[in-house]
């Protein structure tokens, strides 16, 4: 069985337009989830390590003011378009359309107030809690009024989340959630003794600006290989990286398949991503940087956490050999993914 209850989180500010923020605690007998309605964040995830007790895996804010400043989408869905647009430009039925430039030259994350900045209606679900809201025509540049609905359940150790929209002119849509994870528990240094493994026979090159250049490269003889699991800082050390923020190209199926798995082998806490999306962003927080003081004090440097976000590729509005990523008038864009967590 999983519990459900929704408690006050905090005011906005005035400036932003105010509105009470509520939190929504998901918990079953192995996950405790609290997602906030700004920004549908997961603001904290405990599961449980070999021995059975308890952490908080994600990095985040004890207080709504954390979350009303700026820090880099902790926990939050991003949108219309997660991930980088190039130039913040794209051309929809023979009409440009020009995006707010919030990542040097590019659009990054739906724009300078995307969708993890805004308040979302919530709905109590029997097993999770259900988020909507209107994304009106010309936001942030974007098309058509975009209606949008996320919804997370919790099921045991398996927390879903299930993104759907519908929009009135056709729009690109490519919505992730931007959680950072860390199983030794957040507020740990690094994540270099976490095992990783990512089902991707092909990545996304980037220039220096993160965009992909358009190839689509084999994955075979290369540090982002990951098909079998690595350890993260013995690979990194490896293979001369920096760290990832690399799109890994998934299998092109609309049905549920396991794309990634976390193995911590400290705790013994593991966990699968299932999705339906074509693509999964794997980002190791290089540009952490320890300034941000997070849940319990702690501070979050480089590589103390990281996302696995799954989504369209980047850029794709503007490659026309990538996963298609506009939705039309009388189509319903409609993905989940799945968050399997369990000890071994």
């Amino acid at each position: 069985m999983t519990a459900v209850r929704r408690e006050a989180f905090g005011q906005m500010p005035r400036e932003q337009g105010g509105g009470e923020v509520e939190k929504f605690v998901l918990e079953s007998d192995s996950v405790k989830v609290e997602i906030l309605s700004l920004g549908c964040i997961i603001a904290a995830l405990q599961t449980k390590d070999r021995d059975g007790v308890f952490s908080d895996v994600v990095l985040g804010f004890d207080t709504l003011e954390g979350y009303t400043r700026k820090h880099p989408f902790f926990g939050a869905v991003v949108g219309r378009v997660a991930n980088r647009i190039a130039n913040g430009r794209f051309t929809v039925d023979g009409k440009e359309y020009q995006l707010f430039l919030n990542n040097g030259p590019n659009s990054l994350h739906g724009g300078a107030k995307g969708f993890d900045k805004v308040l979302w209606s919530p709905q109590v679900l029997p097993n999770g809690v259900r988020f909507f809201r209107l994304s009106p025509d010309g936001e942030e540049g974007y098309p058509g009024d975009l209606q949008v609905w996320v919804t997370y359940t919790l099921s045991g150790g398996e927390l879903a989340i299930n993104y759907r929209a519908q929009t009135s002119k056709t729009t690109p849509v490519s919505l992730t959630n931007h959680s950072y994870f860390n199983f030794a528990g957040q507020g740990s240094q690094d994540v270099y003794d976490h095992k990783i493994s990512i089902e991707a026979d092909s990545y996304l090159p980037v220039d220096d600006t993160k965009i992909p250049t358009g190839e689509v490269a084999a994955v075979q003889g290369t540090g982002f290989d990951l098909r079998q699991p690595v350890e993260l800082g013995k690979h990194l050390q490896k293979f001369h990286l920096d760290g990832f923020d690399h799109n890994f190209c998934l299998q092109q199926v609309q049905d549920r398949r396991l794309v990634a798995r976390v193995f911590h082998p400290p705790t013994g806490r593991t966990m699968e991503v299932h999705t339906t999306q074509p693509g999964i962003q794997f980002y190791t927080g290089n540009n952490l940087d320890g300034s941000l003081k997070g849940k319990g004090a702690a501070t979050y440097p480089k590589h103390s956490a990281f996302c696995l976000e799954t989504q369209n590729w980047p850029d794709a509005v503007n490659k026309p050999h990538f996963p298609n990523v506009l939705l039309q008038p009388g189509e319903e864009y409609n993905h989940t993914t799945w968050l399997v967590f369990n000890a071994a």
